[in-house]
């Protein structure tokens, strides 16, 4: 049964150039980045979701990271105004991607990253980040307040992005709404209606999880974390994207998905 979109980009030829701001730059084998992108495509088709690729953009070695250039809000699509100035031109191409489902947004002012908006129910907690700005997180205030959101602001200096550091996770068998975190990059405080659950200290990439369905998506490797949710009744599929994280890649960067349950 489909459940909804997953826009995605294909993998750059030129990923190995990337921006980088906590690594260090390492070889990137961008032949086994393609495949490990098609592997995660796969396992959201398989979750219930449709592929449905954005044009490609073989010059920008960040393209892959589509989340970064919108947010996707019902039937909403807020177009981003991305903080790496190398950046910037991939947000055309997303936009006319997201054109034909979506009423289509614009920011008007300042930078801001998709990656560091996490939204749970209406709120969208948006981290001030060096990819973000108080004017970009303004601007975004002023646009999806009318739509129907709060906007909440998140202070953080030891990640890339708010979603680097904490993910929501979702509903544990319980019922419970469980919030994933790095406790040596953020705390939880601001988080409202949620309970926080702390990565192990060994897997901060841990953090980063993707929620598709009943299914939880997570970077394989991190096993510790892994059996803490699993114990909380998760259903959790471990996916391989070593090579992807050396661009600083995290699950939910490779995707916008539009979705009832999201």
């Amino acid at each position: 049964m489909t459940i909804g979109i997953a826009f995605t980009r294909a993998v750059s030829p030129r990923i190995a150039e990337c921006a980088l701001t906590h690594l260090q730059r390492r070889p990137i084998d961008a032949v086994r980045a393609a495949g490990q992108h098609a592997a995660y495509e796969a396992a959201l088709a398989a979750a219930g979701l449709t592929i449905q690729r954005l044009t490609p953009l073989p010059d920008h070695p960040d393209g892959v990271f589509v989340e970064d250039t919108a947010l996707i809000l019902g039937e909403h699509a807020v177009i981003t105004r991305p903080g790496a100035q190398s950046r910037a031109h991939e947000t055309p191409s997303t936009a006319t991607g997201l054109a034909h489902d979506f009423t289509v947004h614009r920011l008007s002012d300042g930078r801001l990253d998709g990656g560091d908006v996490l939204r749970i129910g209406r709120t969208l907690y948006v981290g001030r980040s060096g990819r973000s700005d108080a004017a970009g997180i303004g601007a975004l205030a002023d646009l999806v307040g009318p739509l129907g959101y709060q906007v909440v602001t998140v202070p953080i200096d030891a990640a890339l992005h708010l979603k680097t550091a904490v993910t929501f996770a979702g509903a544990d068998s319980a019922g419970t709404p469980v919030l994933l975190y790095d406790p040596a990059a953020i705390r939880p405080d601001p988080f409202a209606g949620v309970e926080p659950v702390a990565v192990d200290p060994d897997e901060p990439a841990a953090a980063n999880v993707l929620r598709v369905g009943r299914t939880l998506i997570v970077a394989a490797g991190n096993v510790r974390t892994a059996e803490r949710l699993a114990a909380r009744g998760f259903d959790l599929l471990a996916l391989d994207v070593s090579e992807l994280q050396k661009a600083e890649a995290g699950l939910t960067c490779m995707s916008l998905i539009a979705a009832e349950e999201f």
